[in-house]
């Protein structure tokens, strides 16, 4: 199918030959557009929020339920894992009974799972909480973005994300600060309660200013894609982090990586032979999109390594308190939030094929001398390298994603999102739960406090998963379009 570009501009010099709509200028944003954003993006701020809380929160949390690293480190893990499973559906149901609809109920159910992580009484029993908190998470997320989306249009939507994606950064710098006051001057249970009064004036804003749309037809939902890609990457991650307790040699530990595996490559093989698949592997494998999926894949397996690392090196190792290694977290995410509204800008105006690799040369560097750390490593060279982490972070994150979702026509953003999101959530669920292993089998006899040495090792890991998403960055930035056929920007409509 050709389809013919609503947007192309023709040159004085070849008046036939249309220029990509990246390349002209963009529409700027008008109010409407940036009052319902910010409506939609309180909800988004209320779920991101509790991530980083909840990284500060884990030293704590394992050492008052006496578990170790590779249990407690679930409570982050099952709440991705839970916004990976309910991602599918949600994207359908926005299409099904409309986006504002389905944002609400998530804000509800979200609110519902804070308060019964809130009353959690053991290490498991909050584990379980956090995966009905991230099934609200799940549907709100993915939601938001589709708010987003159609509302900005396709020629904007690289500068409403980088502009609307500010306030979003606030998150990762307020949660952990928030959350090392709370934990240090109340309790671990009010970094759950803090999303109640959040919730409550994202439903009030959402009920007054988001528009009511009619129900789209919605599209077949992929239930056999579910059916293996969320079991599939559950067993894979609960067997590797089985792997840390003993070996993968035990049967608890081969035996789901076993299964998992099997699962993952059924779903592939299924997603790249049917019609409406939940990732659409054919169209990402034949265009620039599939290399820009990769790196986002990676760089968000790195960066959710990392993030959970850093706090836990600043309070085992440091000795800082829960407050302390919040602040000290904090300069990677006012690096995102300084770059992300220039990300969006040269995404709408020059493209997405070369900031990616940029941004990952940057997160290299930046994450270099965290595999170098002693136990008294200048407190200023983290923070700055944290810093350049983030400027990496936001030109990978903003230009990836908007490579994915400028493919897709207006009645398949919903569904595009969805897939952008999962891809997202897998991959911090594994980056979370690899750390772990790493981190515990470097020096198991110190489950709880690692030394210095195993975080270095652990944070080494990462750096060379960052080296190896430069492969796709190339690929991205100099692939020839013979190699990556299909390539365009904004879909063409059928001239025929």
């Amino acid at each position: 199918m050709t389809y013919e570009d609503p947007y192309k501009v023709r040159t004085a010099s070849d008046p036939e030959r249309p220029r990509d709509a990246y390349e002209a200028a963009p529409i700027a944003l008008d109010r409407g557009t940036l009052l319902v954003a910010a409506v939609a993006l309180l909800g988004a701020f209320m779920c991101l929020l509790d991530t980083t809380i909840v990284f500060v929160a884990l030293g704590p949390l394992a050492r008052d339920f006496g578990v170790p690293l590779t249990t407690i480190q679930w409570i982050a893990t099952a709440y991705t894992l839970a916004l990976a499973a309910i991602f599918p559906v949600t994207g359908w149901a926005a299409d099904r009974f409309g986006a504002k609809r389905v944002y609400l109920v998530g804000l509800v159910v979200f609110m519902l799972g804070s308060v019964l992580c809130a009353l959690a009484w053991s290490a498991g029993s909050l584990i379980a909480f956090r995966v009905v908190q991230g099934l609200g998470g799940g549907i709100v997320l993915p939601t938001v973005t589709t708010i987003v989306a159609r509302k900005a249009g396709p020629r904007r939507r690289g500068r409403v994300m980088g502009i609307l994606g500010v306030p979003l950064l606030l998150a990762p710098i307020l949660g952990p600060v928030f959350g090392g006051w709370l934990v240090d001057d109340a309790s671990w249970r009010w970094v759950f309660l803090i999303n109640l009064p959040i919730g409550i004036a994202a439903v009030a804003l959402a009920l007054r200013f988001l528009p009511t749309e009619a129900p789209r037809r919605a599209h077949r939902l992929d239930w056999l894609g579910i059916g293996l890609l969320s079991p599939g990457l559950t067993l894979l991650l609960f067997g590797l982090a089985e792997s840390a307790h003993g070996s993968l040699g035990a049967v608890s530990a081969w035996l789901p990586i076993l299964i998992g595996a099997v699962l993952g490559v059924s779903f592939l093989v299924h997603a790249w032979r049917a019609e409406l698949p939940l990732i659409d592997v054919r169209r990402f494998a034949q265009s620039r999109a599939g290399a820009a999926a990769v790196i986002l894949l990676l760089v968000t397996i790195a960066v959710f390594g990392a993030l959970l690392l850093m706090p836990l090196y600043y309070q085992s190792v440091r000795g800082a308190s829960v407050l302390e290694a919040g602040l000290l977290f904090a300069p990677w995410g006012l690096g995102v939030m300084a770059m992300l509204p220039p990300a969006g800008w040269l995404s709408d105006r020059h493209g997405t094929r070369y900031l990616p690799l940029v941004g990952v040369a940057l997160m290299v560097a930046g994450l270099l001398p965290f595999a170098f750390l002693t136990a008294d490593t200048s407190f200023p060279l983290l923070c700055a390298a944290s810093v350049v982490l983030g400027f990496g972070d936001a030109l990978v994150f903003v230009p990836t994603t908007t490579a994915m979702l400028a493919l897709a026509p207006d009645e398949a953003i919903a569904r595009t999102s969805t897939a952008v999101s999962i891809i997202e959530e897998a991959a911090a669920s594994i980056g979370a739960t690899v750390v772990a292993v790493l981190l515990v089998g470097t020096h198991a006899g110190a489950a709880l406090d690692p030394p210095a040495s195993a975080f270095a090792s652990s944070f080494a890991w990462v750096v060379a998963l960052l080296v190896i998403a430069l492969v796709p960055a190339l690929l991205l930035a100099f692939g020839s379009r013979k190699l990556l056929a299909g390539w365009r920007l904004v879909p063409r409509r059928s001239t025929s």
